[in-house]
């Protein structure tokens, strides 16, 4: 089980401070998760200027030019964010059993304050 999934709300651990231009402290949304790079994109986190080239759609009008969209980062650079404390904690995982059936069922838990995640 991974310790950052999709839609999680995670904030940016290392870098330069925000008052030097960096993105350190920034919380976001994590929009994918690139499992082969150790890599994630987080939602107005790492902002690059793309030049896209132009090109012409279906109905004639132009595509392209200068986009501002997000790189990815590091997973080792981002935490995960407590639901309870809105600080940023450490992911530990707790096995549950499930009194009727049986089965065991692995759960992401916080370090910090030991809430479900």
């Amino acid at each position: 089980m991974a310790k950052i999934k999709k839609g999680d709300l995670v904030q940016v651990i290392t870098g330069a401070k925000q008052d030097r231009g960096g993105d350190r402290g920034k919380q976001g949304h994590v929009l994918a998760v690139l499992v082969e790079q150790n890599r994630v994109i987080v939602e107005g986190v790492n902002l690059v200027t793309k030049h896209t080239k132009v090109g012409q759609s279906d109905r004639g009008s132009k595509t392209g030019g200068i986009v501002t969209q997000e790189a990815p980062i590091h997973i080792s650079n981002v935490a995960l964010v407590d639901p309870s404390t809105k600080k940023p904690t450490k992911v530990g995982f707790k096995v549950e059993k499930d009194a009727k059936t049986g089965e065991s069922k692995k759960v992401r838990v916080a370090r910090k304050s030991g809430k479900e995640i």
